[in-house]
C-alpha cells in the first residue's frame, strides 16, 4: 500500500490549510448554536386593532350599541377630531382604522334605508379588511332585525344584537406533531458543513494529485513494477478514505451540540444527505486535482468554488431570499441540490410518501453530479494518457 500511504504524507504535509477550513467551520457553528433564537410560534391568535370611534350622529342607543361591539374587538383610542390629528395618528400608526358615524345614522338604519359610514384606514392593511368585517357584520344583523321587526326599540334592537353577536364558535388548532427545537438549529449547521467540506476536499485531493501528476514522478511509477490498476485503486481508496475521514471529523460536533436528536429520523437524514454530498463533492475536488498545475491556483480555485456555491445555493444566504436567476444558475450545482434537501428535511414535523420523494429526489440528482463528474475526470485522464 505505498500509494495509499504517500497519499496520507502528502496530506499531512498540507494539513495547515486543511485546519484553518476546519477551526473556522467550528467557530462558526457554535456561534451559530449560541446566537440561534427558537422561531415564534406560528399559531392563530387574535389581535385588537387600535381604532378611532367619531360619533357626528346623534347619541343613540344604536350607535352606543356599535361602539360597545368594536370596543370588545379592537382597542379604542381617543383622539380629537381634528384634521392634522387624525392624519398624524394614522401615519403613526397610533390607529389603523378610523370610523366616522355619519348624521342621520340612527334613523336610516331604523328606516331600513342604505347608510355608509365614513372610515380612514392604512392602506391595504389586513386590520382594514377585519374592521370592516366586524362593521358589516353588525350592521347587517341590525338591517335583518329591522326588516322583519319594524316596530321593534332601539333598546331592544341593541339587546338583540349583543346576544346574537356574542355567539362565537370554538376552533382548535390540530397539529399533526411537535417540531424539535434543534431542527432548524442543525439545518443552519449542515448548510454551513457544505463550505468547508467543499474547501478541504478540494485542497486536500488537489495537493494530491498535484504531486503524483507531477512529470518526473509519472514517469517514475510507470517504469515501477507495481502495476497501473493497482496504483489507480489504492488512490481512489485514499481518496475515499479521506473524504470519509473529513466527513466524519465535521459531523462528530453535531452529536455534541445536538445530543439524541441526531438519532432521529430528522437527524438520520441530514446525516444521509451529506454523506451523499461528500460523494459528489470528492468528485468535483478529483476533478480540479487533475486540472490546477500549480499550489497557487489550487488555493484560489478552493476559495472561488467553494465559497461561490455557497452564496449562490443558500448557505449563507437563505434561498427564499435569492431571485429566480440565481437560483437557476446555483441548480446546476451538487450544493443547490444539498441545501434544498436540508431545507425540507428540517421543515418537515413528519415524513411522508410526499416530501421524502422530494428529499430523495434532490439526494439522487447529487449522486447524478458525482458520477457525471466522476466520468469526465476518467475521459480526462484517459486522454492525456493517450496524448503522453
Amino acid at each position: 500500500m505505498q500509494v495509499y500511504k504517500a497519499f496520507f504524507k502528502v496530506i499531512l504535509k498540507n494539513r495547515a490549510q486543511i485546519m484553518i477550513y476546519l477551526v473556522v467551520f467550528m467557530v462558526l457553528a457554535l456561534l451559530l448554536s449560541s446566537a440561534y433564537k427558537p422561531p415564534q410560534n406560528t399559531d392563530f391568535t387574535k389581535v385588537k386593532v387600535n381604532i378611532s370611534f367619531i360619533n357626528d350622529d346623534v347619541d343613540s342607543p344604536l350607535v352606543a350599541g356599535l361602539k360597545t361591539y368594536l370596543g370588545e374587538n379592537a382597542n379604542l383610542v381617543a383622539i380629537p377630531d381634528d384634521t392634522q390629528k387624525l392624519q398624524d395618528a394614522l401615519f403613526f400608526r397610533q390607529v389603523e382604522y378610523i370610523l366616522r358615524v355619519p348624521a342621520g345614522f340612527t334613523a336610516a338604519m331604523l328606516n331600513g334605508s342604505d347608510v355608509q359610514l365614513e372610515k380612514t384606514t392604512v392602506p391595504d392593511s389586513t386590520s382594514n379588511i377585519y374592521m370592516d368585517l366586524l362593521i358589516n357584520k353588525y350592521l347587517n344583523t341590525a338591517k335583518t332585525y329591522t326588516t322583519y321587526l319594524p316596530g321593534l326599540s332601539q333598546t331592544d334592537l341593541v339587546a338583540h344584537l349583543q346576544e346574537d353577536l356574542a355567539n362565537a364558535t370554538a376552533v382548535t388548532m390540530i397539529s399533526s406533531g411537535t417540531h424539535s427545537a434543534y431542527a432548524e438549529k442543525s439545518g443552519y449547521y449542515f448548510n454551513f458543513l457544505s463550505y468547508s467540506l467543499f474547501a478541504i476536499l478540494i485542497l486536500g485531493v488537489c495537493s494530491v494529485m498535484l504531486v503524483f501528476n507531477n512529470t518526473d514522478l509519472k514517469r517514475r511509477n510507470l517504469c515501477s513494477p507495481l502495476r497501473s490498476a493497482n496504483m489507480n485503486f489504492q488512490m481512489v481508496l485514499g481518496n475515499l478514505s479521506f473524504a470519509v475521514i473529513v466527513w466524519l471529523v465535521l459531523i462528530s460536533a453535531s452529536f455534541f451540540m445536538y445530543g439524541s436528536f441526531m438519532f432521529t429520523a430528522t437527524g438520520r437524514l441530514l446525516l444521509l444527505n451529506s454523506f451523499v454530498f461528500t460523494l459528489a463533492a470528492l468528485s468535483i475536488s478529483y476533478l480540479i486535482g487533475n486540472l490546477v498545475k500549480s499550489r497557487g491556483a489550487m488555493s484560489a480555485v478552493a476559495n472561488v468554488f467553494a465559497l461561490g456555491t455557497s452564496f449562490i445555493s443558500g448557505v449563507f444566504v437563505p434561498q427564499a431570499l435569492l431571485g429566480d436567476n440565481v437560483m437557476t444558475i446555483a441548480s446546476f450545482t451538487p450544493t443547490y441540490w444539498y441545501v434544498k434537501a436540508n431545507n425540507e428535511i428540517t421543515a418537515a414535523v413528519t415524513f411522508n410518501a410526499a416530501n421524502l420523494t422530494s428529499i430523495f429526489t434532490s439526494m439522487i440528482v447529487i449522486l447524478g453530479f458525482a458520477v457525471a463528474v466522476l466520468a469526465v475526470t476518467l475521459v480526462l485522464i484517459k486522454q492525456r494518457r493517450v496524448d503522453a
